[in-house]
């Protein structure tokens, strides 16, 4: 069963929890995930290891509380590439500071995927904690030193886990 991790980044800290997320997918047994950078990597091997897999889950920063230009042009155009509809979806976002709008770049992110014919999930509160309603969240400690990607690390990880476990759950 294969993840795919879309992502931008350009401070590499979406970069870094796109790669939690597949650390906690590989935990799954028979799981393959691999994350790929949008403006760099959308190649033939990005394109087939997405249409191969069940499961993409679709991250990118919040720049102004919308998500970046990379990412808007790949949902309407790109994403076609991996042929998405019926595959599991899941969105994540990383921010600068505390309620830097990255709520409505997963919200933004979802609609994509479900106008792509997905079907987002996430887990909700039924996985008990933590918490993950839409996708998870870090906030990088640039503004707020209270704050730090490494202090989110756990909830990306489980995050990958519980994607995983759900796209096995439908596809196998």
């Amino acid at each position: 069963m294969k993840v795919s991790v879309f992502y931008d980044s350009k401070s590499n800290n979406t970069k870094q929890c796109a790669e939690w997320i597949c650390e906690g997918a590989m935990s799954v047994e028979g799981v393959e995930a691999k994350a790929f950078n949008i403006a760099e990597q959308m190649d033939e091997v990005a394109e087939a290891f997405g249409k191969d897999s069940k499961c993409i889950i679709i991250g990118c920063p919040s720049y102004g509380a919308q998500m970046t230009p990379n990412m808007r042009n790949f949902l309407f155009s790109g994403l076609k590439s991996v042929e998405p509809a019926g595959k599991l979806a899941g969105a994540f976002s990383t921010e600068q500071f505390s309620h830097g709008g990255s709520t409505l770049v997963i919200q933004s992110i979802q609609v994509s995927q479900v106008t792509s014919g997905m079907l987002v999930y996430s887990g909700g509160g039924s996985k008990g904690m933590p918490v993950i309603h839409l996708g998870p969240v870090a906030i990088n400690n640039n503004v707020e030193k209270f704050n730090g990607i490494e202090n989110y690390k756990d909830n990306f990880i489980v995050y990958g886990k519980r994607m995983a476990e759900k796209a096995c759950e439908l596809f196998k």
